[in-house]
């Protein structure tokens, strides 16, 4: 509706300026004419259809521009609208004498036309000056908002940290959380709760579930932390990936990067950004088990050799036990012999403690 209204508007102003376009004419270059009125309508209808074009053009910058204000944080509308209005306040200061210099008839264009363009150009400039140092600022409108936290010294860029939306599916971030293993303020971009609402309403079911998993387990951490999680309203519609907006993020910030995607990790590290990988974490507290240490452990299945026995730690590490095969079902110590690292993680060989004795 808005959109017609615009449009309209255009053709309207446009049609009324043509139809009475006729009467600035100088006199006597209308003489020939027979029909004014048909001249008239004839005029109006090209400027309607040039209003038309104009409305249109406009109305398309108009939509752009609304996108592009719903989708900027609240504080930096707030510092650019205090920087125009400071800037046009200097304008009126420094061009008001102007108005007190004489200047002939035939130049007096000249005197609105700099008012005009000075009042831009510091507008303009004051919104700059906003956008770049604006903190100050930022202090006073919300004290609780990302930037005035810095300023202030609540929020140190070193121990912030910027939670991916994998780790938050993931569910581990809740116990860090309970067992106090991470300090710091735990920041929330706005983009990563867009992404977890498109996993939470998937058409797949079990995307959609760990969506909602993570919604969920976010939702807990918000309740249960209210003062380090901190949700923020940043976003870049000019960068199309999350991961890409997480590390530009990150970097103006100066924040630490909190996710379990080895991926990312790789790319925020080769752009110089801490990171703290989850997985890294688990494999990092692992115990470490030594030749002729004894484990308990159930054996759950037969392993590719026939006498070996297969079982797992409680972290998932598996545990090849020689001539455990006869003990599948049942609860076993093992007496470690060795332990493998590979790519798919750790592997400890065992024998049974009795087997070891002997």
């Amino acid at each position: 509706m808005l959109d017609a209204i615009i449009i309209f508007s255009f053709i309207l102003a446009a049609a009324g300026v043509g139809f009475y376009s006729t009467d600035l004419l100088p006199d006597g270059s209308l003489d020939g004419v027979t029909n004014l009125d048909a001249l008239r309508l004839v005029v109006a209808t090209f400027a309607a259809i040039i209003g038309g074009a104009v409305g249109l053009r406009f109305q398309t910058g108009y939509r752009r521009l609304e996108s592009q204000v719903r989708e900027m944080p609240l504080e930096a509308i707030l510092t650019r609208a205090i920087g125009l209005v400071i800037g046009l306040l200097l304008a009126n200061l420094m061009l008001a004498p102007l108005f007190l210099i004489p200047i002939p008839n035939d130049f007096s264009f000249i005197k609105p036309l700099i008012a005009v363009v000075g009042s831009i150009i510091l507008a303009y400039t004051g919104m700059n000056l906003a956008d770049t140092h604006g903190r100050g600022l930022l202090r006073l409108i919300n004290p609780n908002t990302l930037e005035s936290m810095v300023v202030e010294g609540t929020l140190k860029p070193a121990s912030t940290k910027v939670l991916d939306t994998s780790c938050i599916i993931d569910g581990r971030i809740e116990t860090l959380l309970e067992t106090g293993f991470l300090e710091g303020q735990i920041i929330v971009p706005q983009f990563i709760l867009q992404e977890l609402q498109q996993v939470a309403d998937a058409s797949k079911d079990q995307k959609r579930v760990r969506g909602r998993r993570g919604l969920e387990i976010l939702n807990r951490v918000k309740t249960d932390y209210p003062e380090r999680i901190v949700i923020n309203p940043v976003n870049y519609a000019d960068i199309a990936t999350v991961d890409a907006k997480l590390i530009k993020f990150a970097q103006e910030i100066s924040g630490t990067l909190l996710t379990n995607d080895y991926n990312l990790s790789k790319v925020a590290s080769l752009q110089k950004i801490p990171v703290l990988n989850v997985n890294d974490l688990v494999n990092a507290v692992r115990p470490t088990y030594l030749p002729g240490d004894n484990i308990d452990i159930k054996i759950l299945k037969e392993g590719k050799e026939p006498s070996q026995g297969i079982g797992y730690l409680e972290d998932g590490t598996m545990v090849v036990v020689e001539e455990g095969s006869s003990y599948v079902g049942g609860e076993l110590r093992v007496v470690v012999t060795s332990a493998l690292q590979t790519s798919a993680g750790r592997m400890i060989f065992a024998k049974p403690q009795a087997s070891a004795l002997t």
